[in-house]
């Protein structure tokens, strides 16, 4: 009998994107061009995270906004009111942005204008852990509402994130949110990455992740 031959079509574009993801990469740290990779669910508070940090920061870095969305403006709209350049990714069903749709979107931006770019991924938990878009650290922002045994159900997210922002804590009296537990799980599935607790409304936390983001992006050149 002979053998079937196996062709991973899974493994062979995680390859392809991986190897694309290094040359973006390698080309923003040529330029001196930091890039954060913002993951999370659809209303943890990715846009409105970016929103709060813009404010701090852009008195300091030139920011630019990739945005990601199935459909709808909505986002990017919000971010060009802050006075800042948003570009508009429109996936038209896919669940994630991997290498291939970030690099014609900074083929839209002179990156000799620019410090520091955020991507608002999509919202969705599971395909974008698995896709390296050339950025050079990603953030995971976790809402109290969706409850702190998220980390169970989606492993591969915590793990592959370099921060993790617990936001929207000004509702913690409204749901059973444990931070502590939330803290020794994430402690034995991702040891080295800090937790912020923070609230978009309130403004509570912002200041101390918006410093970390600083300080990585110091050390990134």
């Amino acid at each position: 009998m002979q053998d079937i031959e196996l062709i991973n079509i899974k493994e062979l574009i995680l390859s392809d994107n991986q190897n694309l993801a290094e040359e973006i990469r390698g080309r923003l740290t040529e330029n001196r061009v930091f890039m954060l990779n913002v993951m999370a669910s659809p209303g943890a508070g990715k846009t409105s995270m970016i929103v709060a940090a813009i404010r701090r920061l852009k008195r300091k870095y030139r920011i630019a906004v990739i945005e990601g969305d199935i459909d709808s403006m909505v986002d990017s709209q919000k971010i060009i009111d802050e006075g800042v350049v948003a570009i508009q990714i429109q996936t038209g069903g896919d669940c994630h942005l991997d290498a291939g749709m970030i690099q014609p979107a900074l083929g839209k931006i002179d990156l000799e204008q620019y410090d520091l770019i955020f991507i608002e991924n999509i919202g969705n938990l599971v395909c974008p852990a698995e896709f390296d878009t050339g950025s050079h650290k990603r953030m995971m922002i976790l809402s109290v509402p969706e409850g702190d045994d998220k980390i169970l159900k989606y492993p591969l997210m915590f793990s592959v994130s370099d921060a993790l922002v617990v936001n929207k804590i000004d509702a913690n009296s409204l749901f059973d949110f444990d931070t502590d537990r939330l803290r020794d799980r994430a402690a034995v599935l991702n040891p080295n990455m800090p937790i912020f607790e923070a609230s978009c409304k309130t403004g509570e936390g912002i200041e101390k992740w918006c410093d970390w983001l600083e300080g990585e992006i110091a050390q990134a050149f």
